[in-house]
């Protein structure tokens, strides 16, 4: 095992009562992102991201004296090549982080093997809660940062009476699905008046599953459409909305999968009042915003947008340098250690906050989609705190993750016990 892979408690103690700063230089980031297959369409942006975070942050000097080097690698939309391309960057190129992954099922496929190892990886995309892992940073939305407030909003300000849960399949949309399954239960929805569908990655024929959709609002309640469809399955499904003549006032959309990015490459004419759930929009109104997109379309191209997960590697990255600072380190346990209380300021105006459970504090935004793809913010909330476990399914409602003081990512509180967790995924 290399010499950056080897965590010992005493190291560990020793950089904790501030020993002198210590890196290998350069100091290796690790990028975990599909260049190639289904999920391309949303995940090249993300390693143009970090390859320009580590430019700037080269700029101002590198982290502890060293540069830093970009190391990227292509899973490919393979979900079993994410593990193995995890394992080549923590064993061969002997990154000190990683930032990658977007679907939950490559991220848990890559959770053992940085659990073995004892990586660090920062995960910068919304996902379905129910996992904590002492070496994952979730950056994304967690279920009580985007689905929930969403159902919220079609609840209550469209007076939605019946919902379509559409979704690709694997574990985020199944587990989103079956919270908010729950939840809309909770809320006085018949289980009848709830439409749940599944398609492959890739899926392209939309016909019948519109069709569906439709049929659900025969007896003329409203019917809304909640969108946890990944990659570019997206393109057909927007296509055949518009085909059926289908508009945002017959029966409206939220995606928590569809930002700017990929509607960079749809006709958005007739899809103008659709919406999407995230916690940043290009479109938000701050000063840091603006300087990012500046600095983005300077070295990608007036054409290219930002978007939420872009937002996520930004902060993530930038906490885990002052972490870095902090600890005098970029050693994975002093790093861990250091995050927790990090505050880095958003883009969109607030400041985001690390908390025990390796989630974020995040604003809550909803966007209307415009004709240019941009969106129009139509709701915003102030930071909401991640919770990894729901409070929508008996059996969650009970943990707590708290990896600072009580060194669990899954405490039960009903028997104040820590439960093992696994990673047999």
């Amino acid at each position: 095992m290399s010499p950056k892979l080897m965590k010992t408690s005493a190291a560990a103690l020793l950089i904790a009562s501030a020993a002198p700063a210590f890196a290998d230089c350069p100091v290796k980031v690790g990028i975990l992102h599909s260049l190639s297959g289904t999920m391309a369409i949303s995940e090249t942006t993300l390693k143009d991201t970090m390859e320009m975070l580590v430019e700037q942050q080269n700029a101002k000097g590198g982290v502890l004296g060293c540069q830093l080097e970009a190391v990227v690698v292509d899973p490919a939309s393979d979900w079993p090549l994410f593990a193995e391309k995890a394992r080549e960057l923590l064993t061969v190129h002997e990154v000190d982080v990683i930032f990658g992954n977007w679907t939950s099922v490559s991220r848990k496929s890559v959770l053992p093997v940085i659990e073995e190892l004892n990586g660090l990886l920062f995960y910068p995309v919304q996902y379905e809660g129910e996992e904590s892992s002492k070496n994952v940073f979730y950056t994304g939305a967690a279920p009580n940062q985007q689905a929930i407030p969403a159902t919220d909003y079609f609840l209550e300000e469209l007076e939605v009476e019946k919902f379509a849960l559409l979704g690709t399949d694997y574990v985020y949309p199944r587990t989103t699905n079956n919270i908010l399954e729950s939840y809309l239960q909770q809320k006085g929805i018949a289980k009848d008046d709830i439409f749940v569908n599944y398609t492959p990655f890739g899926h392209s024929d939309w016909s019948k599953i519109v069709a569906d959709v439709v049929a659900l609002g025969a007896d003329g309640k409203k019917v809304g459409v909640i969108s946890t469809i990944n990659g570019d399955a997206n393109v057909g499904f927007y296509k055949e909305l518009a085909a059926a003549g289908i508009s945002a006032d017959d029966i409206p959309v939220v995606a928590f999968s569809v930002g700017e990015e990929e509607l960079s490459g749809l006709d958005t004419t007739n899809l103008v009042g659709h919406l999407a759930a995230w916690n940043y929009f290009q479109s938000a109104d701050s000063d840091a915003n603006e300087a990012w997109i500046a600095a983005w379309k300077e070295r990608m191209g007036e054409d290219r947008v930002t978007n939420d997960p872009m937002e996520a590697h930004y902060i993530g990255f930038n906490m885990w340098v002052n972490a870095a600072e902090a600890a005098g380190s970029t050693e994975v346990d002093a790093v861990r250690e250091a995050m927790y209380g990090q505050e880095f300021p958003n883009l969109t105006g607030g400041t985001a906050v690390m908390l025990p459970n390796h989630h974020l504090s995040k604003p809550v935004l909803i966007g209307e989609i415009q004709e240019d793809g941009q969106f129009d913010i139509i709701s915003q909330t102030e930071e909401v705190p991640g919770d990894a476990w729901t409070d929508y399914l008996p059996e969650s409602a009970v943990l707590v993750s708290d990896w600072k003081d009580l060194g669990c990512g899954m405490y039960n509180t009903s028997s104040s016990t820590c439960v093992q967790i696994k990673s047999n995924y």
